[in-house]
């Protein structure tokens, strides 16, 4: 059953023509974000982001006729976890099971950021769910290291060192975004951080997951293995250092590794390209699914 967005605490941020409910599953209750009827469309935040990452991409989506999902990941959002541990795979494992008591069997998938790597690990793993998948702000998985990309992971070691109450602010800076975030939007977005568990997520989900899944991809893992989903990526102009340039040599000779990837460039957009130019993400989104379905 939907539950009104005030009984939630912390209280909801405001997003208009959402429903929300909440999904049991082994060891997790996740909530969910929903809005529109049709094929379905799940949508992945990243970090430190959740439901509301896609407050407006979602509606633009749901009115072209798709039911669309954003579900707060473990770790993030009101998703109650019984168990604070995170693997490389927990979070897989919870959509995986998402998706089978919310009776989906394929479903577009659009992710963004840590979201992307639970995306990825669908798409490699479990081909038969996915549609279509559009990435947002990371690199395909079968990328070749460089050193020019060193200077994008440079947000990662005060994760690796959260300490409980450290303010996350600072992800929200000039150095990640192109349109300078309000405070009432940082605080929409980090609003879930009040509660202790998901403060206390932040170590566990980059040691346990991101470090580990990154390492998988810097030995190159992904490059023996083959990419059968259709997949777009997506990168905003101003996401530094991740320029096409440098993007089109780390991911050169994509047929080998993928049936089909295809690369697009938002104009006026950083890493937070969801906050930056929303509606340049819900049209390339919807192109996507209507050209590579």
């Amino acid at each position: 059953m939907p539950t009104p967005a005030t009984v939630w605490s912390p209280p909801l941020p405001d997003a208009t023509g959402f429903h929300h409910f909440v999904v049991d599953t082994p060891g997790l209750r996740t909530h969910v974000a929903a809005v529109g009827e049709g094929e379905p469309v799940v949508l992945l935040h990243g970090f430190p982001e959740h439901w509301w990452q896609w407050h407006a991409v979602a509606p633009v989506i749901a009115a072209r006729g798709y039911r669309v999902l954003c579900p707060d990941l473990r770790g993030a959002g009101w998703t109650v976890a019984d168990d604070p541990r995170v693997e490389r795979e927990t979070r897989l494992r919870d959509l995986l099971a998402l998706f089978d008591v919310l009776g989906i069997e394929r479903a577009h998938v659009v992710s963004h950021d840590m979201g992307a790597l639970t995306a990825m690990q669908l798409t490699y793993d479990h081909p038969e769910r996915v549609r279509t998948a559009v990435q947002l702000a990371v690199p395909p998985a079968f990328f070749a290291f460089s050193p020019k990309i060193i200077p994008g992971f440079r947000h990662l070691p005060p994760f690796v060192w959260h300490r409980p109450g450290a303010s996350l602010r600072g992800v929200f800076s000039a150095a990640y975004v192109t349109r300078p975030m309000s405070e009432a939007t940082v605080d929409a977005h980090l609003a879930p951080l009040q509660r202790p568990a998901i403060d206390g997520a932040v170590r566990p989900l980059v040691r346990g997951m991101i470090l580990p899944e990154a390492m998988r991809m810097m030995r190159g893992t992904y490059r023996r293995r083959r990419l059968t989903v259709a997949t777009l990526i997506v990168y905003g102009r101003d996401d530094y250092p991740w320029s096409e340039q440098i993007l089109r040599r780390i991911c050169r000779n994509e047929e080998r590794y993928a049936d089909r990837v295809e690369f697009a460039f938002v104009d006026d957009a950083a890493h937070f390209i969801t906050d930056d130019a929303p509606a340049a993400v819900a049209d390339l989104a919807l192109d996507w699914f209507g050209r590579a379905a």
